[in-house]
């Protein structure tokens, strides 16, 4: 990998890192991109569980899918490929905000 790529990867899971911090979630890179123990790139924690994200930056490589869920202003874009389970894709603000509600919602329950 050229370090063209490699810087572009280290500030989209740089960018990812902080809108969670900035929704007060915890979150941390993961030492070495997946090379270790944990096969992601960030994990974030709500207080109530763990999310390991991958994170993927391509110059055009996922235009169709940004097509697809900006259609009428979904919410949410489901894909499926033969032979594999479906995969739910939404904005990263939207997917932050259901951490975070789901963060209030366990402290509002004691949990």
């Amino acid at each position: 990998m050229g370090k063209f790529s490699r810087d572009k990867g280290y500030r989209t899971e740089n960018n990812v890192r902080k809108a969670a911090l900035i929704n007060e979630l915890q979150a941390y890179r993961v030492p070495l991109s997946g090379g270790g123990a944990i096969k992601g790139d960030i994990v974030i924690n709500n207080g109530i569980e763990e999310w390991v994200l991958e994170v993927k930056c391509r110059k055009d490589g996922f235009k169709k899918i940004y097509d697809w869920i900006s259609d009428k202003d979904n919410d949410a874009l489901i894909i499926k490929a033969d032979n594999k389970p479906e995969l739910a894709v939404l904005n990263m603000k939207d997917f932050f905000n259901l951490l975070s509600t789901q963060k209030t919602k366990g402290e509002a329950d004691g949990t």
